[in-house]
């Protein structure tokens, strides 16, 4: 086993790093940016390393710093947490060459599922399903509209090397193609430095079902059941449940051996997350992998009381798997706090945190980094809280969770709270009854 662990990342899920670490008796490292010096994750650490400026280039995502880091505190390996270096194939090939255990899978791992058309095409090799698309990257708009035409709209335009809604368009009509291609192009290459395009069907109505894995390096592969990541904004998640209200125990099945089948396609070895699109008629399609751990992922260890982060690491140190796959036995729903203003369009709101209360009680859990007197920085993700409720059925976690935010006091920010409270009260999401389009027609009030 690891003997001390770099945490390269921030926030709430550094802190949870930390704390998985203590209790197995490894001793953590926190880098932390200028920003960050006052940090919960830097004071909980056993180590902490400043690796430079605010801004995530000079800090977060600067390799040479915390890889100089790394070698001045003696750590044996590397977490990334999610977001950052997390899928940088480049970074886990740089902790290889320098001995210096990459706790995720294999920079081939990473490569081969980062690069949608790549995973795609593995995919339908491994006879797992996929949406109909392009064989390969648009060369042209001709090309896109031929394609469009044979499939039939609406179709989607997506980035290649893109995530988080970025370099995707949905194209209604002919006549819409040509401006959705050259913008969908300009936005890729600017946040991915990558402008190859790929098409694919647009499944109207669509619920996110994502399928939790672990692999060992013995070629052991286990799913750990679902999450609906339904609830979202611009393809950003807001809320996730597990088991998801949609599911079937048929459809849990086929879903479970399918990301099976994609996680033992590429042997895969650490945790991650297979995520379909699956219509109305309950017929899902392959999305992506992710190959990290994810912010959601404590709702899957409330449902199946286990331990991911725990399970990474033991992964990462050779330690088999049980290869058990598991169904869940409570229902969880997970709330996303941001520091962000609900009624000006989600703004982020960075600044001082006055005046904090965190809610308590039975089938609570609360993952945060915040404290009454802590500043939220303008440079990084707005995410300040998880809020998970836990209990026996959907309708009682519901109830928990609407209890909980309305114990949940953050001053001095604005906070998607009232977002989340009024949510937990609208009859369509207390019914199930919603696709990833239900934000659009939400009306805060």
């Amino acid at each position: 086993m690891f003997k001390k662990i770099l945490i390269a990342n921030r926030g709430e899920i550094a802190l949870r790093i930390i704390r998985t670490c203590r209790e197995m008796g490894i001793r953590t490292v926190a880098v932390y940016s200028t920003a960050d010096k006052e940090s919960l994750h830097v004071r909980f650490a056993d180590e902490a390393v400043c690796i430079g400026k605010a801004q995530s280039s000079d800090s977060y995502l600067n390799v040479q710093h915390i890889m100089a880091a790394a070698e001045i505190t003696n750590a044996d390996a590397i977490h990334p947490g999610y977001g950052f270096l997390a899928e940088n194939a480049n970074f886990a090939e740089i902790c290889a060459k320098y001995n210096i255990k990459f706790i995720g899978p294999t920079p081939e791992m990473i490569r081969s599922m980062g690069d949608k058309i790549t995973a795609k095409e593995t995919m339908i090799r491994a006879n797992v399903p996929v949406i109909p698309g392009s064989e390969g990257l648009l060369q042209s708009v001709e090309e896109a509209k031929g394609l469009a035409k044979d499939m039939g709209y609406p179709v989607i335009i997506k980035a290649t090397a893109g995530g988080g809604g970025k370099g995707m368009r949905v194209v209604w009509a002919d006549s819409e193609i040509e401006h959705a291609y050259n913008t969908a192009k300009i936005e890729a290459a600017a946040s991915f430095k990558n402008d190859g395009l790929y098409m694919e069907k647009f499944v109207e109505e669509p619920r996110h079902i994502e399928i939790q894995v672990a692999g060992d390096q013995f070629g052991t592969v286990c799913h750990l059941s679902e999450r609906d990541c339904s609830i979202q904004r611009r393809h950003q998640k807001l809320v996730e449940e597990s088991p998801s209200p949609f599911m079937t125990p048929e459809l849990r099945q086929k879903m479970g051996e399918a990301a099976i089948k994609a996680a033992a396609a590429i042997n895969y070895e650490s945790v991650g997350t297979i995520e379909f699109l699956v219509d109305k008629h309950r017929n899902f399609y392959f999305m992506e992998m992710n190959t990290r751990i994810q912010v959601e992922h404590g709702v899957t260890e409330e449902v199946i009381s286990y331990d991911l982060i725990k399970e990474q690491i033991k992964i990462a140190a050779g330690v088999p798997i049980s290869g058990k796959n598991y169904e869940p036995k409570v229902h969880a729903i997970e709330c996303r706090i941001n520091a962000e203003d609900p009624y000006n369009d989600f703004r982020p709101c960075p600044g001082k945190i006055t005046t904090l209360h965190t809610p308590g009680g039975h089938g609570v859990r609360i993952d945060s980094h915040i404290y009454a007197g802590y500043t939220i920085p303008p440079y990084y993700d707005s995410m300040i809280a998880k809020v998970i409720a836990v209990a026996q059925t959907r309708e009682e976690a519901i109830n928990t969770m609407e209890r909980a935010l309305s114990e949940y006091v953050i001053e001095g920010v604005k906070t998607t709270i009232p977002f989340h409270m009024q949510l937990m009260r609208d009859p369509a999401f207390r019914a199930g009854n919603f696709t990833t389009k239900f934000i659009e027609s939400f009306k805060l009030l």
